[in-house]
């Protein structure tokens, strides 16, 4: 991963709202939830969820898919995963991360 790409997606997640959708949506699974679900579990409003749901979208940490007239957003789990293995790739020097390890 590039560090461009991390920005972008850690930028995204640095927002207390867009950090609670994704939270919600990784809880959800593979399934997803409903705009009007994520809306209503969080307390945020349409155009605020919008925007929100758009950054995350555009980060590529979520996607969305139309289900009859419901539109369901899904995480996406490989660049979550690609990002944390970003972000610990060097971790403690190649060795054991244990706690044991370091401490």
């Amino acid at each position: 991963m590039e560090n461009k790409l991390a920005v972008q997606r850690l930028a995204a997640l640095a927002q207390e709202s867009r950090l609670a959708i994704f939270r919600a949506l990784v809880v959800a699974g593979p399934q997803g939830l409903p705009v009007g679900k994520i809306g209503e579990a969080l307390s945020v409003a349409p155009a605020t969820l919008s925007f929100h749901l758009k950054e995350l979208s555009h980060a590529g940490l979520i996607s969305a898919r139309q289900e009859g007239r419901y539109v369901f957003y899904v995480a996406n789990f490989a660049a979550m995963n690609e990002l944390l293995g970003f972000l610990t790739e060097n971790c403690c020097g190649g060795t054991s991360c244990s706690p044991t390890a370091c401490c």
